[in-house]
């Protein structure tokens, strides 16, 4: 076990007492070694509280001891939770403090979803936010941001689902003799959901009723969801059509302006986009945001100064 001296900040969790790590497809929480064997309750996982209560005028207040859970078993019950959500793998690092916007619309983002998180209301009602934009842009790391935050900061039950998997789920599962209701139920009840790739798909009527399903139980429950899409956000459409330098269009330039101008809207039609309005914030990343992942690739090709001092090839 890693101990440290009173008041040093261990170099593995950073104070926060867990670790996160990715184990195959999946992000995974354990208790970090430096917090393993509690120094509360050496192990016991309860404590004593001390309180105070006046059961008589004439006696006066007394003061006396309870039995309670050690706050480690809160901790394990967190890191427990954590490990249900399914969040992934390839996403483990993801938190508010390494998200770097590149465009302003970016930053308005990473401010929606942190104050969501940071704000959110246990007792109340909360409105939950969806990001739409092009892919590479951050969207699904502010998702997995903000839910880390709620499990393991806040204490709360939530779920990732991506929604083209959702679907293929489900099906496997008719094979298996079970219901779509019976694996969109725990989705419909969690206290927060984050759908990913929202307008995915084929369109077909199994996935838009499996969708509607989904979105109307949580609706209707007044649940908090959150939701990413690659599809734009906005009800109409925008006139886009430029001519190229010879005056005509190539057909490849019309085929990409369609993709870029495809709604959200279109994707899920009337009823969802307009129970998204009233249960999310939306914020809108340009087509024109840069693609990290691509950004990221082309730092790791880009040649280096040749050996010896000598130059490299010409481009």
């Amino acid at each position: 076990m890693v101990t440290k001296a009173i008041g040093e900040v261990c170099g593995e969790c950073g104070g926060r007492t867990y670790v996160i790590e990715r184990r195959g497809d999946r992000a995974h929480a354990r208790v970090c070694t430096c917090s393993v064997r509690c120094s509360i309750c050496d192990g016991r996982g309860f404590s004593y509280d001390v309180r105070e209560e006046t059961f008589s005028a004439k006696v006066g207040p007394k003061r006396y001891e309870v039995l309670v859970p050690c706050v480690c078993q809160h901790r394990a019950k967190k890191v427990a939770q954590f490990n249900e959500v399914g969040l992934p793998g390839v996403m483990s690092h993801a938190g508010f403090e390494n998200y770097q916007p590149a465009v302003p619309a970016q930053g308005l983002a990473l401010n929606v979803a942190r104050d969501f998180a940071y704000r959110f209301n246990k007792a109340g009602v909360n409105k939950g936010f969806i990001l739409g934009g092009p892919v590479g842009t951050g969207k699904t790391h502010l998702l997995v941001a903000s839910l880390k935050h709620l499990v393991l900061e806040v204490g709360l039950e939530a779920r990732y689902v991506e929604i083209s998997l959702l679907y293929a789920t489900i099906r496997r599962g008719f094979q298996e003799g079970k219901s779509g209701g019976e694996i969109i139920g725990p989705l419909s009840d969690v206290e927060v959901l984050a759908i990913d790739e929202l307008g995915k798909g084929r369109g077909s009527p199994f996935e838009m009723e499996t969708l509607d399903e989904l979105i109307a139980r949580r609706y209707n429950a007044g649940r908090t969801t959150l939701f990413a899409t690659n599809y734009s956000l906005e009800p109409e459409r925008k006139s886009t059509r430029t001519a190229a330098p010879s005056g005509y269009r190539a057909t490849e330039d019309a085929k990409t302006a369609v993709r870029e101008m495809e709604l959200l809207r279109e994707r899920v039609g009337e009823r969802i986009y307009s129970r998204l309005c009233e249960m999310c914030s939306f914020v809108e990343l340009p087509k024109e945001t840069p693609d990290q992942r691509r950004m990221r690739q082309e730092l790791d090709i880009r040649p280096g100064p040749a050996p010896g001092g000598m130059r490299g090839p010409g481009r």
